[in-house]
């Protein structure tokens, strides 16, 4: 496995060593307090400051990214305008140490976690190709530069070791959980680790996309960074551009295309003396197969499905008891609105605190085990999980064991879901939930109005989901759950 593959593995403290309180927490905005520092003219910084310095520090170590960006500078000293505290934390999310794998990603104020390994190395790309620093090779077989250093070689290299793995292999995945979404310092996957777990993949479609941008029109990292992801754990009113990460790398990356710069960068790295152990003996068909395999793989997971945030991410109380499992494929699926809260909710904060709202609401005052939605939807462009795929819901009295509750946040009585938000559940999480095998073929849509005595999901939105696929006007007859 490569090092820098490795960094988003698990994020947290040395063992036995503890975290000083002078180290700034695993955030985005202790990285981008660290770029302002490094990139202000003041003190002698520019745009390329501090991608120099990440490349010194390990950024970019895999055969094909060194390729295309070349050999790194000589390990650096700590910059005066960098705290020692910032300087432990940047080598400890930069090193490429495969003894400690599990240094390398942070917290980004729309709640996901991005690997800063492939973000970093996108961004070197775009401010080379927009004329900052050396000009980017040519390369040989041809290559997209910014998608080999940033998820090419990563997809290539993590399903060429599934295909030779035994048939437990995992090639992306899985994400996992932060200590504490406020001070975050560790980071904890929540399944068998894979070289492209979610804070690489995320990581490198962020890479992506701000890498472009940087080739239309170099300009300073940090004020890239802050206008991308924003600040805090979402403090403005509207969501940040970073949540609409997979939308916009896939108009930037289609399906095809993806293929296509898997099998090139594969190409790339049968070039290199010595060829990489994983390439022996695997030829141009066997590169073919592996490429289309990754793309599909990808993109389902990471485009055209929603992402999720998980309950240890929002902060869930523990479940009441013992939960029922499900026995998937269910044949429905229940929309709701939740009523209160009754706005949207916009930012991951805000979101957070809703859900936690409601279990609090649902267990201790209508005594129920654990919030009642399977999802919750957030105008902040994320699913939230309830008691998700596997468990026994309380969303629909008599139903709960035929289908998924999904619950969007807000009072839909008068003025619906802002278009995105729609779409999200129309053209996403049903879509997928289908993909995955949780949701039958031809499963059927209802509002909870259709089958007991209220008015969820609010007029406005019942009215909307008439249109949708799947939606059946009449109830069936009342089940066992």
């Amino acid at each position: 496995m490569f090092p820098w593959l490795l960094l988003a593995l698990s994020v947290c403290a040395h063992p036995g060593t503890g975290v000083s309180p002078a180290v700034p927490p695993r955030h985005m905005d202790s990285l981008l307090d660290i770029l302002d520092a490094l990139e202000s003219p003041a003190r002698g910084g520019s745009p390329g400051t501090a991608v120099a310095l990440g490349r010194g520090l390990g950024v970019c170590s895999t055969p094909g990214c060194r390729a295309v960006l070349g050999e790194p500078p000589g390990t650096p000293e700590r910059p005066p305008v960098v705290t020692p505290g910032q300087w432990q934390l940047l080598t400890e999310l930069l090193r490429h140490d495969p003894a400690t794998p599990e240094l390398g990603a942070v917290l980004a104020p729309d709640g996901s976690t991005v690997a800063l390994g492939p973000l970093l190395a996108g961004i070197e790309v775009g401010l080379r190709s927009g004329g900052v620093g050396r000009p980017l090779p040519t390369l040989d077989p041809p290559a997209d530069p910014l998608l080999a250093v940033t998820i090419a070689e990563a997809l290539g290299t993590s399903f060429l070791l599934a295909r030779g793995g035994d048939n437990n292999a995992t090639a992306l995945g899985p994400d996992g959980c932060w200590d504490d979404v406020e001070n975050p310092q560790n980071y904890t996957l929540r399944g068998p680790p894979s070289p492209v777990p979610d804070p690489v993949a995320i990581g490198a479609m962020d890479g992506v996309i701000l890498g472009a941008r940087l080739a239309r029109e170099p300009l300073p990292v940090a004020e890239l960074l802050r206008g991308y992801y924003r600040t805090g754990n979402g403090s403005e009113a509207w969501r940040p551009p970073s949540s609409y990460r997979r939308r916009d790398f896939g108009a930037l990356v289609g399906r095809e295309r993806l293929e296509k710069e898997v099998a090139a960068v594969l190409g790339l790295l049968r070039t290199l003396s010595p060829i990489p152990e994983l390439l022996r003996d695997v030829g141009t068909q066997q590169v073919a197969t592996v490429a289309r395999w990754a793309a599909r793989e990808f993109s389902e997971r990471y485009v055209e499905c929603p992402a999720i945030v998980p309950r240890c991410l929002w902060g869930a109380r523990p479940y009441r008891g013992t939960p029922s499992p499900l026995r998937p494929p269910l044949g429905s699926v229940f929309l709701h609105h939740t009523l209160e809260p009754a706005r949207p909710c916009r930012t991951f904060g805000a979101c957070a605190s809703a859900m936690r709202d409601m279990q609090r609401f649902h267990q201790d005052t209508r005594g129920w085990d654990d919030i009642g939605y399977s999802f919750v939807v957030g105008s902040d462009g994320y699913l939230y999980e309830g008691r998700g795929w596997h468990w026994v819901g309380a969303h629909t009295k008599g139903y709960n064991t035929k289908g998924f509750g999904v619950g969007i946040v807000g009072d839909f009585t008068a003025t619906l879901p802002d278009p995105d938000t729609l779409a999200l559940v129309r053209d996403q999480l049903l879509p997928c939930a289908v993909r995955s095998g949780h949701v039958r073929p031809d499963f059927t849509l209802r509002g909870h109005r259709q089958l007991g005595h209220t008015d969820c999901p609010g007029n406005a939105l019942f009215q909307e989901i008439q249109s949708w696929p799947g939606f059946q006007g009449t109830p069936v007859a009342p089940g066992l759950g």
